[in-house]
């Protein structure tokens, strides 16, 4: 069950995330890829747990969780380059918490 809340989140986060990275990408294209491949991965590898046994559920659960730090520090370096402003980012920064929370 929580994989199945924390798997949603994911998806919500990438709704949140998808207009900061077309600004992002604008400015830096390097950056707004990065984005965009570490939001998917968090979604991809909670979807991947899902249907895993114990031990590989486990294995995908904590690169998840490094993707959506991933996604957290490229947020706070789209903001420090002024790409963006930290209003902006923070649904996604708190749709983040809460899934480093639950994996």
């Amino acid at each position: 069950m929580a994989n199945l809340i924390v798997g949603e989140l994911a998806f919500q986060l990438i709704e949140e995330l998808r207009p900061l990275a077309e600004r992002i990408k604008r400015r830096d294209r390097s950056l707004a890829d990065q984005l965009v491949r570490a939001a998917s991965s968090v979604a991809l590898n909670i979807a991947e747990a899902d249907y895993s046994d114990p031990g590989t559920k486990r294995a995908r659960l904590f690169p998840a969780a490094g993707s959506a730090n991933e996604v957290r520090a490229a947020l706070r370096v789209a903001v420090a380059w002024g790409y963006c402003v930290a209003g902006e980012a923070e649904g996604a920064r708190g749709l983040l918490d809460r899934a480093i929370a639950m994996l």
